[in-house]
């Protein structure tokens, strides 16, 4: 191939023109100073059309030359040839779709133009007879044997024949389309079900529906396909001198609904259908136009004649018909040619001409996605026909050279375009080629240092921010860390931020970007913004860190940005931390805390309820009285004004007496113990906020408030309530709002409340109500009721040591109604404990009462020395058999000292009858307690000691007739057993009745030992003893049975000892009845 140039088709002004192909001539492998042989033996007129892209052939190029067709392969080696044309025929034009070849031919002793068609994927069953021509013998006559010729058939259309100008055929042989030189366009549709259903027919084709008819030729056709393989809505462009129409060929459509879409057309092979566009290209002298159904679309400008034109992928061949160079030209390429030449002329008008006398024609590809020439060249002689297969360019050249174009890589044309700097092109050719993203950020790299190079920031960051995702941050980052340009480095993390590629250090960066610049409008923008959209688009990933985000804006002093971004996002602890420690808003605090709902309300409390309760008292307790008592959310009442104080109220601290029974985590700052109940849901009210005591009680300073005038509500809480032994630490130095706190707690969530004043104390002694020894309660319920009654009953007596006399009496009012109450679940022990500490004796008189101690209750009037209240107390509790030990504790104090013995003398005595009336104590016990010192003489008890011996003496003379009545009783019943069990000794009956029926004894009679006697008939035959004794001995031998089954129980024995007042008489009992005897069978039993 020689590079020729050529005078006329000079590219416009703004196209670019590139060389991004190379030119290499196709040698012939046994000859390379020449081409392929295939391609030198060709005859006219030759027409060459390669295989489609979906064809199930391999790919190849399809030669008609003289009366025969050939394919030829990539190496442009004859595949197979075969005769087309009889009688010196010719093709004028191929087509070949899906293995289908179509051809349209002349031949002689025809008229009409010949349709043929081929299919390429079947060989005929019989070699076609053929002389040999000398060229290829026998092996030629081999490749005689041809595809099967499926159609044969004349394109007959009016009167006269008019030749085929142009033809299309759709990708899956559904229509064909065929132009006629007087300006009809013949549709034929279902081609390929025609060729199915009739396959022996040659002559069989659908009935060829008239599209188009005018005066003008047609110039070119284009079938615009559907997206879908399947799809419908096939339209057919029309392309003649003149005009450009569209017309629908799928469905009912017909002639009339074709319609004009431009009012100019083109010339012979200057139209061509881009099939991935779904466009026609049509060509022009002066432009270049893209028509789609619509009408017409793009446009690019470029002057000069063209003689045809060709797509391949996304370039535009174009070929411009032979002209003669000069060195003139406008085209650069020609000039070039020109300049190459030895020879030149200058004509008349001083133009500078070639000597050579060939003409030449110029070929040029246009890149149509990127608008840019991508090569240009000149070809002496002229080309006769460009085709595009096995992923190149061929150019047959009128020499009858072929030149093949081959496309540069991608990387290499971005070498190119990165030497010129032509960086937006770049980056349009790297999307058109198919380059990852990665890829093209690159180009936006190296645009942006070239940008930044040149002092161009604002554009070096545009390309930048282009880069995200595929750049590594930290490479722009530092390149905008200078204080000028601090704007540009704020725009590139503002986008870093947005998709969602920022990681803390980023946020933090953009934040002091913000901050140093005092751009509270930006920085408004970037939060707020953000955050709205990332509720509206329901995107739970924020665009920036939100821990981050909250530090940084609090650090530099903007708290409204902080507490909005920890607002919104649901950080309670963080909007606290800042309106708590940093704005000083407790107000605030308390009402986000309202708003939060008991969980998070609950959780918040325990960390910042100090503060809270140090800055606002009375607010924070009425908060913690909504949120313990299951209120939160659930009644409106007005919340007191907030105020603000420096330490709160300023009461005497009741830390230690809190806390001195309560365990305390050091490392969490909450009590231990159980866990508290958890808050499950929440309401968003405001909670009610009682006055805290010293205002409005009922006594001073407030700890009289009375809890009955509090609202009771009667449905259940919405949700748990917390424990509210979290928040007793809060309380240290507000005793009098604690008390208010565990009063409201109790009467609201358990109904538990005091009665005030507690009636008249009576005389009847009551069963104990507490056990002490009772396991500690597991519920936590209880486990809550119990400390909140302990810790109220410390503080009441706690502030029983006040100076106020009255707030003294309401205290101990108050704590005695807790310990009277035996319905409240405190601890007793604890109680106890508080009591004795305090010196509270009548809380300990009431909890010895409630526990059954009374003997510690007379042992503590003892020590008070007050016998008064001991005989008080002994009168009350005598009447329990259980309290008759009070009697000689009583005694041992009465005779401990003369002063009391003489004072008590008469209260002695009563004592002494009383210890005889309940045989407390034997006399001798009694003595020994009296002479145990010598503060009781003999005078002080004579006369109880003269009854005592008088009682002794008749008792002794009692049990002395008792046992001479045993001992004769026992002698006659030994005599009676001697009688009965001697055999020599008669026995006289004189019994006249029966002892069974009374009637008369006759014979038969049974006399029986025992004085009884019967009728014989009135005993049974199977026991012949007496029936009235029977009875007596069947109860006896029962008895003894269960004596005996009883004699190895010892347990039994042994608590029977145990529970009797007289354990020697169960001992004796037992001798009686023959338990301590030797053991013996239960037959041996009587």
């Amino acid at each position: 191939m020689a590079s020729l140039p050529s005078p006329a088709g000079p590219s416009a002004p703004q196209w670019r023109s590139f060389t991004f192909f190379d030119v290499d001539d196709v040698k012939d492998n046994d000859d390379l100073a020449q081409s392929p042989r295939s391609i030198r033996s060709l005859t006219p007129p030759i027409i060459l059309t390669p295989t489609s892209i979906n064809s199930p052939l391999p790919p190849s190029l399809i030669v008609s030359s003289s009366t025969h067709v050939t394919l030829l392969n990539r190496h442009f080696h004859m595949e197979r040839t075969f005769k087309a044309w009889e009688n010196n025929g010719r093709a004028t034009a191929l087509l070949e779709a899906g293995g289908l070849l179509v051809g349209i031919g002349e031949e002689e002793g025809s008229r009409w133009p010949v349709l043929k068609i081929w299919d390429l994927t079947r060989d005929e069953k019989r070699k076609t007879a053929q002389k040999d021509n000398g060229n290829g013998g026998s092996s030629d006559r081999e490749r005689e044997r041809g595809p099967v010729l499926v159609r044969n058939t004349r394109i007959q259309h009016g009167q006269r024949p008019h030749p085929v100008s142009s033809i299309a055929i759709t990708s899956n042989l559904s229509h064909l389309a065929i132009g006629l030189g007087d300006g009809t366009v013949l549709l034929y549709r279902h081609l390929l079900q025609s060729l199915t259903t009739s396959p022996t027919s040659l002559t069989a084709l659908p009935k060829a529906r008239v599209m188009h008819e005018s005066r003008e030729p047609i110039t070119g056709l284009g079938f615009r396909e559907p997206q879908e393989p399947n799809g419908t809505g096939i339209s057919l462009f029309i392309v003649t001198t003149n005009r450009i129409l569209s017309a629908p060929v799928s469905g009912k459509s017909s002639s009339s609904e074709t319609r004009t879409i431009d009012e100019l057309g083109c010339d012979l092979g200057c139209a061509v259908m881009d099939s991935q566009r779904k466009e026609i290209v049509v060509a022009r002298d002066e432009a270049i136009y893209l028509y789609g159904n619509e009408g017409r679309g793009a446009c690019y400008a470029y002057e000069g004649p063209k003689s045809s034109i060709s797509v391949y992928q996304h370039n535009l061949i174009i070929i411009s018909p032979p002209f003669y160079p000069s060195a003139n030209s406008a085209s650069a390429t020609v000039r070039h040619y020109v300049s190459k030449q030895a020879n030149t002329t200058t004509n008349s008008d001083g133009v500078s001409t070639s000597n050579s006398s060939n003409d030449i024609s110029k070929v040029t590809i246009f890149d149509l996605q990127n608008k840019l020439i991508s090569y240009s060249g000149t070809y002496r002689d002229g080309v006769r026909e460009v085709f595009c297969q096995w992923g190149g360019i061929f150019v047959y050249g009128g020499n009858g050279k072929l030149t093949r174009l081959s496309e540069h890589s991608t990387s290499a044309k971005l070498d190119v375009l990165y030497r010129r700097n032509l960086y937006t092109l770049a980056i349009s050719l790297a999307r058109s080629q198919g380059m990852g993203e990665s890829g093209v950020a690159d180009i936006h790299r190296r645009y942006g240092d070239y940008l930044y190079t040149k002092g161009d920031f604002d554009g070096a960051m545009g390309q930048f921010v282009k880069t995200l995702g595929n750049l590594q941050p930290s490479y722009v980052i530092r390149k905008f860390l200078d204080a000028q340009r601090i704007h540009n480095l704020t725009t590139y993390l503002q986008e870093l931020h947005s998709r969602g590629l920022a990681n803390p250090d980023h946020t933090t960066l953009l934040l002091n970007c913000y901050t140093k610049t005092s751009d509270r409008a930006r920085l408004d923008s970037f939060i707020k913004t953000e955050a709205r959209r990332s509720d509206t688009s329901g995107d739970e990933e924020l665009p920036f860190d939100l821990e981050t985000a909250i530090r940084v804006c609090r650090q530099a002093g903007f708290y409204e940005h902080a507490t909005y971004l920890a607002k919104k996002f649901g950080r309670h602890e963080e909007y606290l931390r800042i309106q708590i420690e940093d704005a000083g808003e407790i107000g605030e605090a308390l009402r986000y805390l309202r708003g939060l709902g008991p969980e998070a309300c609950e959780e918040n409390m325990v960390r910042y309820g100090r503060t809270l309760l140090n800055a606002e008292p009375q607010a924070t307790t009425a908060l913690l009285i909504d949120l313990c008592s299951g209120d939160l959310g659930k009644k409106k009442v007005t919340t007191p004004a907030l105020e603000s104080k420096p330490n709160g109220n300023t009461t005497t601290s009741a830390g230690p007496a809190m806390l001195s029974y309560l365990g305390y985590n050091r490392v969490t700052g909450l009590f231990t113990g159980d866990a508290p109940s958890g808050a499950q849901s929440s309401a968003q009210t405001d909670g009610a906020a009682p006055h805290p005591n010293g205002k409005n009680g009922d006594g001073p300073n407030g700890i009289g408030t009375s809890l009955e005038s509090a609202p009771v509500i009667e449905d259940e809480p919405s949700y748990i309530p917390p424990s509210p032994r979290q928040y007793f630490a809060h309380f240290v130095d507000h005793r009098e709002l604690f008390i208010t706190f565990l009063e409201s707690v109790a009467s609201a969530l358990w109904n538990q409340s005091l009665t005030l004043p507690l009636p008249t104390k009576t005389t009847t002694l009551t069963a104990p109500s507490r056990n002490i020894d009772l396991p500690p309660p597991s519920d936590p319920t209880t486990i809550d009721q119990r400390a909140v009654w302990n810790a109220l009953l410390e503080l009441y007596l706690t502030s029983a040591k006040s100076d106020d006399i009255d707030l003294i009496k309401l205290s101990s009012e108050k704590a005695l109604a807790v310990i009277s109450n035996v319905d409240l679940p405190y601890d007793t022990v604890h109680a106890l404990i508080l009591c004795s500490t305090v010196g509270f004796d009548q809380g300990l008189i009431k909890l010895w009462e409630q526990m059954g101690m009374y003997e510690d209750i007379i042992r503590f009037y003892i020590d008070k020395n007050d016998s008064e209240k001991v005989l008080k107390h002994l009168v009350i509790y005598e009447k329990s058999e259980s309290n008759f030990g009070l009697y000689p504790l009583v005694l041992r104090y009465l005779t401990s000292s003369p002063a009391i013995l003489s004072k008590r003398h008469q209260d002695l005595v009563k004592i002494l009858e009383k210890i005889d009336e309940y045989r407390i104590l034997p006399p001798l016990a009694v003595i020994q307690l009296l002479s145990r010192n010598g503060v009781a003489s003999i005078g002080t008890v004579k006369e109880w000691l003269r009854g005592k011996v008088e009682e002794n003496r008749d008792q002794v003379e009692s049990d002395k007739h008792l046992v001479e009545s045993y001992r004769s009783e026992t002698l006659t019943k030994k005599k009676a057993i001697q009688d009965l069990s001697n055999v020599d000794q008669p026995e006289v009956f004189q019994v006249t009745r029966c002892a069974a029926c009374g009637g008369q004894l006759d014979l038969p009679s049974v006399h029986f030992m025992c004085k009884h006697s019967y009728h014989q008939r009135c005993l049974s035959d199977s026991e012949p003893e007496c029936i009235l004794c029977a009875r007596q001995h069947s109860v006896i031998r029962e008895l003894r049975r269960n004596q005996t089954r009883l004699a190895d129980r010892h347990d039994l024995f042994i608590d029977e000892v145990k529970d009797s007042e007289d354990g020697f008489e169960v001992v004796a009992g037992a001798f009686g009845r023959g338990l301590m005897g030797k053991e013996r069978d239960l037959d041996d039993v009587v």
